[in-house]
C-alpha cells in the first residue's frame, strides 16, 4: 500500500502475519474473507450506508470514515491515524491507563493481568519511536522545569496543573510539594558534583563576589559567586552559595558567609580577591581579612582581598545626585505625567513639537524611581523638548507648574554629572565579563573630572561637586591599585597608561602613586615566585610548583644540612623569575586593535612567561561588579520575594545555584534522581 510521506503509516507486527500485510478482502469474495486482525477494528464497526458503499464508524465518537465503494477498499491507515493521533476526543477522555494505544506501552508487569494477557502485536511508525512512559524521568523533568523558570514548588498541587498533567498522561502519579522539593534538591546535588570536580581542576585561583539581598522578614541572603579563568583562558563565573544570614547588618555576617563558602568548596589557599556590593565597616574588615588570610598567601598584605562593587558605587553616586535635586525632578516628572497619561494631551504636545520643528528623536516616558538610569533618560528627553513644554504652558490652561528656564538649566547641569556615570554603568549591561582593565579607563576619567571640578558659588553646582568628589575619590583610593595591576597585565598599556593617568590626576605627586603600583606589581610577582600556587591537577601538569614542594620535602637535603644551599637556590631562582616581569615591561606596547583578547594573548605567551602568565590569569579574573546586568542601575538592594523567603534556606540555595549551573550544561549529565526526604 502506498502512503504519502507527509503522513506516517503504522504497520502491524504479528506473530502469524507477515509485516505490512493488509487484510483488505473485497466484498465480492465472501467465501475467502478472513478474520480482520487489524487493531483498528477494536474501535470501529462497518456500516452499510447504501448499496455497494460501506463506511467505518468510530465506536467512541460515532464519526464515520470511508471504507469501501464497490470493489475499491480504502484501507485502514486513516482509521489508525484517527486513533493514534489523538483526534478522537471521546477515546482520550475515556482512555484506560491499562489499554494499549499506539503511543503508550504497557509493560509485562502492568495491569491486573498476567503474561498471557500481553498483546502479541503493537504499532510502530517509521518516524515515531515506540515510547515507554517513565515516571522518574517525568519527575526529573518537572524539577528541572521549576528550577529553570522560577516556578513555585506548590504548582504541582495546583488543581489546574494537576488536571493538565492527568489529561496529558494519565499514568503519571502526581507528586506533592515535599516530593518535588526533594527532587529539586536532588537535582542541585547532582549538578554540584560536576561543579566540585570542575572547581578542583582549575589551574588558578578563584575570586569571590558577595551580593547581599534583603527580605521582608529582615533576613539577609548572601549570594556568593566565584569568578575564575578556565583551562581555555576564558573568564567564567558560577554561583557557589546562597547563605541565609539572620542578622545581615552585623559585622560578622559576611565573615560567616565566606567561611561557609571556603569550607564547602575547598577554597582555602586558593582565594585571590573578594568584592562586596556595599562598603564594609572597619570592624567587618577586621573580621574578614584574618579569615581570608589564615589559609591564603598574604597577597600584597591582603590589599586585594576586599574591594567595592563598581555598579553599587555608581548607583550610590547617581542616587545622591538625584536626591539633591528631588524637588526639581518631581516638577519634571509631573510635566511628563501630564503629557503621557492623556491621549489628548500627548497629541497636542506632539503637534506643538512638529510645529516648532524640535529635532528630538527621543520619546517622553515616566521613569521608574528604583532604576536611576530611567530618571536620567527622562530628564534628558524632557530637557531636549523644553521649548515644547514652554509653549504648552502658554497654550494649555490646564497645564500648570511648568518648569522655569532656570529649572531647565539646572536639569542640563544635573544631566552632565549623570552622563559619565550612565556611560560607565552601561558597559556592565553590554559586556558579558567586564574586566578591571575596562573600568580603569572609566574610573580614572571620573576621578579626573571630580578633581578638576571648579569651585562654584552656585550652591546647586557646589553640592553636586561635593557628592561626586567624595564618592568617586573614596572608590579610587580603595580600588585603584587592583585596577592598575590589571592594566599592567594588558600588553597594550602596561605601566605607560598608569603613568599617564596618574600624572593627569595627581600632577607633581604622581610619582609617589606610580611607585606604589610599580612596587606592588613586583612584590606580587615575587610572591608568585616564592610561594607555590595551589597544587591543582592542572597546575601540577604545568610543573609550576611540583618541583618546589618536592624539594622542601626531600629528606636528603635536610639530613645533610644543606639549608643554606636551599636558601641560595630559592634566592637565585627568585632573581631569575623577577627578570621575567622586567622583560615583559621593557618590551614594546602592542597596537590597540579593537576587540583585543588579553587572556588569549597570555594563553599564547604562557611558555614565554610561565610565572607571569599565572599571575596575569588571577589578576585578570578579578571582578569589578557583584550584580547581574539587569540589576546594574538599581538604586537599592535587591530583595528576596516573599515566596522564596518562606522556603527552607537550603531549598533557596538549591533553586538559585542549580538554575545558574543548568544554563552552562554538564559534561556528563545524569538523569538518576537521588531520593531526598523532607
Amino acid at each position: 500500500m502506498t502512503v504519502s510521506n507527509a503522513i506516517p503509516s503504522y504497520e502491524i507486527i504479528n506473530a502469524e502475519t507477515p509485516l505490512g500485510y493488509e487484510d483488505r478482502i473485497p466484498e465480492t469474495q465472501p467465501t475467502k474473507r478472513r478474520k480482520k486482525k487489524s487493531i483498528v477494528w477494536e474501535h470501529f464497526t462497518i456500516e452499510t450506508v447504501s448499496p455497494g458503499c460501506r463506511r467505518a464508524c468510530c465506536k467512541q465518537c460515532a464519526q464515520t470514515f470511508a471504507y469501501s465503494t464497490g470493489s475499491k477498499v480504502a484501507g485502514t491507515s486513516h482509521l489508525k491515524r484517527h486513533i493514534a493521533k489523538g483526534t478522537c476526543s471521546a477515546l482520550l477522555r475515556n482512555n484506560d491507563p491499562n489499554q494499549l494505544t499506539p503511543y503508550t506501552a504497557r509493560t509485562r508487569g502492568s495491569g491486573a493481568g498476567n503474561a498471557s494477557d500481553t498483546p502479541k502485536r503493537r504499532y510502530r511508525s517509521p518516524s515515531t519511536p515506540y515510547i515507554i512512559f517513565d515516571q522518574d524521568q517525568c519527575r526529573h523533568d518537572i524539577a528541572r522545569m521549576i528550577i529553570m523558570h522560577d516556578y513555585p514548588l506548590h504548582m504541582v498541587e495546583h488543581p489546574g496543573f494537576v488536571a493538565f498533567v492527568q489529561n496529558l498522561q494519565p499514568q503519571f502519579k502526581m507528586v506533592t510539594f515535599n516530593s518535588i522539593q526533594g527532587d529539586c534538591v536532588a537535582t542541585y546535588l547532582m549538578e554540584k558534583q560536576h561543579i566540585v570536580k570542575y572547581i578542583e581542576g582549575l589551574p588558578g585561583r578563584v575570586c569571590l563576589t558577595l551580593d547581599i539581598w534583603t527580605s521582608s522578614q529582615s533576613l539577609g541572603y548572601v549570594f556568593i559567586t566565584g569568578h575564575f579563568v578556565d583551562h581555555d583562558w576564558k573568564l567564567q563565573r558560577r554561583i557557589l552559595n546562597v547563605v541565609m544570614e539572620p542578622y545581615p547588618d552585623s559585622d560578622s555576617a559576611l565573615t560567616h558567609a565566606v567561611a561557609v563558602c571556603l569550607s564547602d568548596w575547598g577554597l582555602e589557599g586558593r582565594l585571590f580577591s573578594v568584592t562586596c556590593n556595599q562598603a564594609l565597616s572597619n570592624v567587618a574588615l577586621e573580621n574578614l581579612r584574618p579569615l581570608l588570610s589564615v589559609k591564603n598567601p598574604l597577597i600584597l598584605n591582603g590589599q586585594l582581598l576586599v574591594g567595592n562593587c563598581i555598579a553599587r558605587t555608581l548607583s550610590s553616586v547617581a542616587k545622591e545626585l538625584l536626591g539633591s535635586a528631588e524637588d526639581l525632578i518631581k516638577k519634571i516628572r509631573d510635566s511628563v505625567k501630564y503629557v503621557k497619561t492623556s491621549e489628548s494631551h500627548e497629541e497636542k504636545f506632539l503637534e506643538l513639537k512638529q510645529h516648532l520643528q524640535v529635532p528630538c528623536e527621543r520619546s517622553l516616558f515616566i521613569d521608574d524611581e528604583i532604576q536611576w538610569n530611567t530618571s536620567y533618560q527622562m530628564l534628558v528627553a524632557a530637557s531636549e523638548m523644553k521649548e515644547v513644554f514652554s509653549c504648552l504652558d502658554t497654550s494649555d490652561p490646564d497645564y500648570k507648574g511648568a518648569p522655569s528656564m532656570q529649572d531647565w538649566k539646572r536639569v542640563e547641569i544635573l544631566c552632565s554629572y549623570l552622563k559619565p556615570l550612565f556611560d560607565a554603568a552601561n558597559i556592565l549591561t553590554t559586556t558579558t565579563h567586564p574586566t578591571a582593565i575596562t573600568f580603569f579607563h572609566e574610573v580614572w576619567k571620573l576621578q579626573l573630572d571630580a578633581t578638576r571640578a571648579v569651585t562654584s558659588e552656585d550652591p546647586f553646582i557646589s553640592r553636586l561637586n561635593k557628592i561626586m568628589h567624595e564618592k568617586i575619590d573614596k572608590y579610587w583610593r580603595e580600588c585603584s591599585l587592583v585596577l592598575a595591576l590589571a592594566v599592567v597585565m594588558d600588553p597594550r598599556f602596561k605601566m605607560k597608561l598608569v603613568e599617564f593617568s596618574f600624572t593627569k590626576i595627581y600632577g607633581e605627586d604622581a610619582h609617589v602613586h606610580i611607585k606604589t603600583v610599580d612596587d606592588g606589581i613586583h612584590e606580587l610577582f615575587h610572591e608568585y615566585v616564592a610561594l607555590p600556587l595551589p597544587l591543582t591537577p592542572a597546575y601540577a601538569e604545568d610543573g609550576g610548583a611540583g618541583s618546589h614542594s618536592k624539594m622542601e620535602e626531600s629528606p636528603v637535603l635536610t639530613d645533610n644540612g644543606l639549608t643554606d644551599f636551599d636558601a641560595y637556590i630559592k634566592e637565585t631562582t627568585s632573581q631569575h623569575m623577577r627578570s621575567e616581569l622586567d622583560q615583559y615591561l621593557e618590551e614594546s606596547l602592542l597596537p590597540r586593535v579593537p576587540d583585543f583578547d588579553v587572556l588569549g594573548w597570555w594563553k599564547l605567551n604562557k611558555l614565554k612567561y610561565p610565572t607571569l602568565s599565572k599571575m596575569a590569569r588571577d589578576i585578570l579574573s578579578v571582578p569589578v561588579s557583584t550584580v547581574a546586568p539587569d540589576s546594574v542601575f538599581y538604586s537599592k538592594s535587591k530583595e528576596m520575594d516573599r515566596y522564596r523567603s518562606s522556603l527552607r534556606p537550603e531549598t533557596v540555595e538549591a533553586l538559585v545555584c542549580a538554575k545558574d549551573w543548568l544554563q552552562y550544561g554538564t559534561p556528563e549529565a545524569s538523569n538518576a534522581l537521588v531520593q531526598m526526604i523532607f
